[in-house]
């Protein structure tokens, strides 16, 4: 009976929710209604992006409150590693899926899975986020927001089935929402998603962002205040002498963000290569506790060390450190500074490799301030620049030069520094540093740290229009299978018979078992099919021909575009372990091309 009544109550309720989306798609248009859902994520993702703040605030506090200034503290030994061992069982024996890397497996959801995320990813990155970076794990919280953001906008649109085309605006809304409340920065939630995730913003499916950025920025700044994320007074107006030391300024930037993609990416491969998780837990543990007990300020996030540089208060990042005494020595300083800037890399991914949970958001905006700083009190030191540079000033504008070139986003590096500091003042120089070690990175790198890791795979939804359809188009969907097929035993006369039934005037050759041996071509044979004398003299072994080239089952289209380009051909069979299954034409995929194009860009 009870089982009966459970059944009954779930029949009424998917009746119901049939019911809602009928009447949804009658009375309210699909443009409206995604502002309506922008609207419902922009909200949620603020209130997501509250909580794991506020999760990781308790958490640090709990376990930091009893850390001494003035001395080391051998408890940084202790807690980053239990930290990632929490996160690691609670990924593996709960959520039981890969939750890492948040932005990366975003833009995978957009180029491969039809902006699509599993319903866990609303809660679960967050929840291991808020322990690995509250334990001490050496990372970001905007990588695991933006996925969780992300995930919920995918699920409310996958609720009311619509389209993939809404879904990656909705997609996009999410991971906005998610930078500008954790942020309380709206235009660069916004820019964010324009610059790193989408595939081609039009004025339409703007506004759905913009929604999504004010609703979770407005939320941030209700329950938090008005007060910017990082503590910024300017003391020193940037002048114009200083310009071609932000011109340095951005190129030093760019190669330190160089050295943080490149080590990043084969810190990756390395713990990728151990394989065992326990191995992988054991190497990451303890280097991550081995450098957050050398260099204290690598602990968690590291907003506090961030907010000592830009109030000039450089001295406080040595507390908690076995080097507390050596704080007013400027060579010192310089060295500590330095060795974090080389460091926080490693303490990075070793948390990630490890087994924890966070992003790279925060890293870059951390190196990105020390470089600042460290620039700044290098050239004060050897009193290069007269009257001697701003260290905060310069502290702030690496923070936009460092995130610009790993990010690959200078626009929301700019307006992102300004935002969350409040430093509009400085807003040309921003523009120099970002612009500037935006430029340099993309001399030696094409790709940003968040896309690096599909365009190696050919997964990437790219900028570049042309590229971000063909990713959205699969061969499977384009092989034609009605031309058909001669065996290379088969005489004149056989295949004439076969060409008197085909609409083609292409056929594979195979063998017995199926293997593709080559082709043949009607234009190749015209000129005996009409000969009677030759019907039982020539067979198709010796009039048939190598194919061009063949397409493996699963090749990416932009391989399969490269094959078409470099032959010149305009159907290429199609083969899997070498048998074969059918062709491809140029023609299908242009075709299917102007289609998906066209879904994608049609508001």
């Amino acid at each position: 009976m009870e089982h009966q009544r459970f059944a009954r109550i779930k029949t009424e309720l998917n009746n119901r929710y049939l019911k809602l989306l009928v009447w949804r798609e009658k009375h309210i248009k699909e443009r409206n209604f995604v502002l309506v859902l922008a609207l419902v994520v922009g909200i949620i993702s603020g209130f997501a992006a509250l909580l794991l703040k506020y999760l990781i605030h308790v958490i640090s506090g709990a376990l930091t409150s009893s850390v001494a200034i003035n001395e080391g503290n051998y408890l940084y030994l202790l807690w980053p590693v239990l930290g990632i061992l929490l996160t690691s069982i609670f990924v593996r024996y709960v959520v039981r899926d890969n939750i890492s890397h948040g932005v990366t497996r975003v833009l995978y959801a957009i180029s491969q899975k039809k902006s699509r995320l599993k319903p866990h990813n609303m809660w679960s990155s967050l929840i291991g986020s808020s322990v690995t970076i509250g334990f001490g794990g050496s990372v970001g919280a905007e990588g695991p927001i933006v996925y969780t953001g992300a995930a919920i906008g995918s699920n409310l649109g996958s609720a009311f089935h619509l389209s993939p085309r809404v879904l990656m605006i909705l997609v996009g809304c999410g991971a906005a929402a998610g930078i500008a409340g954790i942020f309380k920065a709206p235009i660069a939630g916004m820019l964010f998603t324009i610059e790193v995730l989408m595939l081609d913003l039009t004025a339409v499916s703007v506004l759905p962002l913009m929604i999504a950025s004010v609703a979770a920025a407005s939320i941030a700044y209700t329950f938090t205040g008005y007060e910017a994320e990082f503590f910024f007074s300017q003391s020193e107006t940037f002048i114009t002498p200083r310009i071609p030391y932000a011109i340095v300024l951005g190129v030093f930037c760019g190669f330190v963000s160089l050295y943080f993609t490149k080590v990043m990416g084969k810190m990756e491969q390395m713990f990728g290569r151990l394989g065992n998780p326990w191995l992988k837990f054991i190497v990451g543990g303890v280097v991550l506790s081995t450098l957050i007990f050398l260099f204290p300020p690598l602990y968690g996030e590291g907003y506090g060390p961030i907010n000592s540089l830009l109030n000039g208060n450089y001295a406080q990042i040595f507390d908690g450190s076995i080097f507390y005494e050596y704080r007013n020595e400027v060579w010192m300083v310089i060295l500590f500074i330095a060795l974090i800037i080389l460091t926080k890399v490693f303490a990075t991914s070793a948390t990630n490799g490890g087994g924890g949970v966070g992003g790279t958001f925060a890293p870059s905006l951390y190196v990105g301030c020390m470089a600042g700083f460290l620039f700044a009190i290098v050239v004060n030191t050897m009193g290069i620049a007269e009257g001697g540079l701003s260290v905060k000033n310069f502290a702030l504008m690496g923070m936009a030069g460092v995130m610009s070139a790993v990010m690959h986003a200078p626009l929301m590096a700019i307006f992102l520094t300004a935002e969350m500091t409040g430093g509009y003042q400085l807003f040309l120089p921003l523009l120099i540093v970002s612009l500037v070690s935006y430029g340099t990175i993309r001399l030696f790198l094409p790709w940003s740290i968040y896309t690096m890791r599909l365009a190696k795979r050919g997964e990437l939804l790219t900028h570049e229009k042309d590229k971000s359809v063909l990713t959205l188009l699969k061969i499977d969907n384009v092989i034609e299978k009605d031309f058909l097929p001669v065996r290379p035993d088969m005489s004149l006369k056989e295949m004439v018979d076969v060409i008197s039934h085909s609409n083609r005037n292409l056929f594979p050759v195979v063998d017995k078992g199926g293997n593709l041996l080559g082709i043949v071509l009607l234009d190749d044979i015209r000129n005996i099919m009409f000969r009677p004398d030759l019907y039982r003299k020539i067979y198709v072994n010796k009039f048939m021909t190598a194919a061009p080239a063949k397409i493996e089952i699963g090749e990416t289209m932009d391989a399969v575009m490269k094959k078409f380009d470099d032959t010149n051909a305009w159907n290429l069979p199609v083969v899997e372990n070498g048998k074969y299954v059918g062709f491809v034409s140029k023609s299908k995929i242009f075709n299917s091309y102007r289609r998906v194009l066209k879904h994608y860009t049609d508001d």
